[in-house]
């Protein structure tokens, strides 16, 4: 059993009241999901050594595909100063290194090294299954819920 699993099967289930909106209902189950799923990141991070924001970087990436710092502050919702400093943690370790962008000098792209691909796989490995949970309900269960779930984002 992982570290991540023994933390999942710990934590008790917290106490729902149900509102007069199942909306209301799945919106508060999932954020209670996600918030477990958090924890399960933070746990993956961690054992890996590296700082939350970090990971987050890592897990941005594509491999092979190098990424304005720009966009990666966007997508990790922070400020482009908060990026040079994970890029700087990153690229000491090796994990990244900063290409300039031929259209415009002022733009610095980063991309993942083998090292950091390396790494990114080791945590995705670890993040990218879904919880145990879903094993609980039934395939034709999961297709509806992915199905639904598209639905909503896509509304």
């Amino acid at each position: 059993m992982t570290a991540i699993e023994s933390s999942e099967r710990a934590e008790t289930p917290r106490s729902r009241e149900a509102s007069d909106s199942p909306a209301e209902d799945a919106w508060s189950t999932l954020r209670i999901l996600f918030g477990r799923q958090k924890r399960r990141f933070l746990i993956a991070a961690s054992a890996l050594d590296l700082h939350p924001g970090q990971a987050g970087a890592l897990m941005n990436m594509t491999p092979g595909t190098p990424l304005p710092m720009h966009q990666l502050a966007d997508q990790l919702g922070c400020d482009n100063s908060n990026v040079t400093g994970i890029a700087d943690r990153l690229e000491a370790r090796g994990l990244i290194a900063r290409q300039p962008y031929e259209q415009d000098r002022r733009v610095k792209h980063i991309v993942l090294t083998p090292k950091g691909a390396k790494l990114r796989a080791k945590l995705a490995a670890e993040m990218g299954g879904p919880p145990p949970g879903f094993a609980r309900l039934s395939p034709g269960e999961q297709r509806q819920l992915r199905d639904l779930l598209r639905r909503v984002l896509d509304a």
